[in-house]
């Protein structure tokens, strides 16, 4: 598994943000048993930067908590076995599944974690594992989704001790 991770603005969380990130993500891969070596990149940033990229790819002009950039077109979420007859997928020089891009506002992480009554840890940990959840197809536009995903995420994040 390789973590491609990046931090912008002089803004810190109060924790090994890189390490949390792993963390979870090796978490992710695994209770999506997906049978690949995987590549994500992370991008920690502030909520100006957020928000123009949320602008841009999304014509929504706010600052959000999380973005996520799928690299894989999933034809049923977390269902890797199309993938053994397509390599387009997968970095040429390393042989992992590029699974996608995260972005997360660290200043929006502060300020869920004071909202919701949590550590920054676990809100951190709970935005990681729900991009993930978007690289692997999942998504929550609809009810049936949403209950979906919410359980996925509670599921990887109590495997890993992580609760409110």
């Amino acid at each position: 598994m390789t973590v491609y991770f990046e931090e912008e603005g002089a803004y810190q969380l109060p924790f090994d943000c890189r390490k949390l990130a792993e963390k979870v993500i090796a978490e992710a891969v695994d209770y999506e048993q997906c049978p690949y070596e995987t590549e994500v990149n992370l991008l920690l940033t502030m909520n100006e930067e957020i928000r123009e990229m949320n602008r841009q790819f999304r014509e929504i002009d706010r600052a959000t908590d999380v973005l996520s950039f799928p690299m894989v077109d999933y034809g049923t979420p977390g269902d890797f076995e199309f993938l053994e007859e397509d390599d387009s997928y997968f970095h040429p020089e390393s042989g992992e599944l590029m699974l996608g891009d995260i972005v997360i506002s660290k200043e929006k992480v502060t300020a869920q974690a004071e909202e919701y009554g949590h550590t920054e840890e676990r809100e951190f940990a709970f935005l990681v594992a729900h991009s993930m959840l978007h690289l692997f197809g999942y998504d929550h536009m609809e009810e049936d989704e949403r209950a979906v995903m919410e359980q996925k995420q509670r599921e990887i994040l109590e495997r890993l001790n992580i609760l409110r």
